[in-house]
C-alpha cells in the first residue's frame, strides 16, 4: 500500500514500532545473555522476521500486539542463539591434537545392540538420529535435509531417542 507520496506507509509503521520499542526490544535480549551488538542484530532480525509472517498487515491496527510478538521472537532468538553458543565447539589445532593410548575401547556387544536397536526404528527416526547425531546438523539443517519444520525434527529426535533407549534397556 502506498501513501500519496509514493512511499509505502508500511515504512512508517514500522518505523514508528522501532522508535518505540527496540530500546526494550534489546532489553529483553540482553536479559537472555545477548551482548548488546547482538541484542541489536536479535532486534533487527525479529523486525524481518515479523514482516515475513502472513499476519504482519493484520498487526499494523495493533502496535502493542506487534510489540509483544516482537518480544517472544526476541527472547526466542536469544535463547536459540545462546543454546548455540554453548553447544560450539573450540576449534584446535591439528597440531595439539593428542591420541589418548589408554582411551576405552568401545564395547563390541554395545555397538551391535545399538545397530539391531537402530535398526528397529522407523526410517525417518534412524533418518533423524543419523542427521542430528551423528553427523551433527542442527534441527533446522535437518529441517531443511527432512522437508519438514524444525519444531518436528525435535519432536522426532526425541521420540527416536526414547524408542533407542528403551530398546537398549531391553537388550541390555
Amino acid at each position: 500500500m502506498e501513501t500519496s507520496s509514493g512511499m509505502c506507509c508500511c515504512a512508517d509503521w514500522v518505523a514508528r514500532l522501532a522508535r518505540d520499542h527496540a530500546g526494550r526490544l534489546a532489553a529483553v535480549a540482553r536479559r537472555e545473555g545477548a551482548s548488546a551488538i547482538d541484542a541489536l542484530d536479535l532486534v533487527q532480525d525479529a523486525f524481518h522476521t515479523l514482516l515475513q509472517r502472513p499476519e504482519s498487515e493484520t498487526l499494523r491496527d495493533r502496535p502493542d500486539e506487534a510489540a509483544r510478538l516482537l518480544a517472544v521472537i526476541v527472547r526466542n532468538a536469544a535463547r536459540n542463539a545462546r543454546r548455540r553458543h554453548h553447544r560450539a565447539r573450540p576449534h584446535v589445532e591439528l597440531d595439539e591434537v593428542q591420541l589418548a593410548a589408554d582411551a576405552p575401547v568401545p564395547d563390541p556387544l554395545e555397538h551391535e545392540r545399538l545397530g539391531r536397536c537402530m535398526a528397529k526404528l522407523g526410517e525417518i527416526h534412524r533418518h533423524v538420529i543419523t542427521l542430528r547425531v551423528l553427523e551433527e546438523l542442527s534441527g533446522d539443517e535437518a529441517a531443511t535435509e527432512l522437508g519438514v519444520s524444525a519444531n518436528h525434527v525435535a519432536v522426532l529426535l526425541h521420540r527416536a531417542r526414547k524408542q533407542l533407549e528403551a530398546c537398549m534397556l531391553a537388550a541390555g
